[in-house]
């Protein structure tokens, strides 16, 4: 288990899901893979496959048709992994909270390793964010 969990702070391919997002804090992911912030020479980039990822960012509420597949995604996902919930839609719900399609928080649905807060975020508050999960997975690891 240490050798995976060292292996997860070297390098973390994140799959990306969407759970009904504005689509703000997508444009701010894909903001993060340009050339001004380039967190490829981090180690992180997209997988194309949950099965492949060490992390999984979601973006947006989970409503009716999309929580049970965040599940499934999560589930897919091989362990050890990460939940990154990005935004403010995805910690907590903000003003979806009380439409008529909000089922639950994200971390009610799968368990949420670390919350990047914002409307929408910014790059930079994801970097901060990503690295101090992997402090504390480092922590964790000794």
């Amino acid at each position: 288990m240490k050798l995976t969990l060292k292996a997860l702070t070297k390098s973390i391919w994140v799959f990306h899901a969407a759970c009904s997002p504005c689509n703000n804090c997508d444009i701010e992911i894909l903001d993060l893979l340009t050339p001004r912030y380039d967190v490829e020479r981090f180690g992180i980039v997209l997988a194309s496959s949950i099965r492949h990822a060490d992390a999984l960012l979601v973006t947006g509420f989970p409503n009716y048709k999309t929580a049970k597949k965040i599940k499934y995604l999560y589930e897919q996902m091989p362990k050890p992994g990460v939940v990154i919930a990005i935004g403010t839609c995805a910690c907590g719900g903000n003003f979806f909270r009380d439409s008529y399609s909000f089922v639950k928080p994200l971390d009610e649905i799968i368990p949420v390793n670390a919350y990047i807060p914002g409307c929408p975020p910014k790059p930079e508050a994801m970097i901060m964010g990503v690295v101090k999960l992997i402090k504390a997975l480092k922590a964790k690891n000794k």
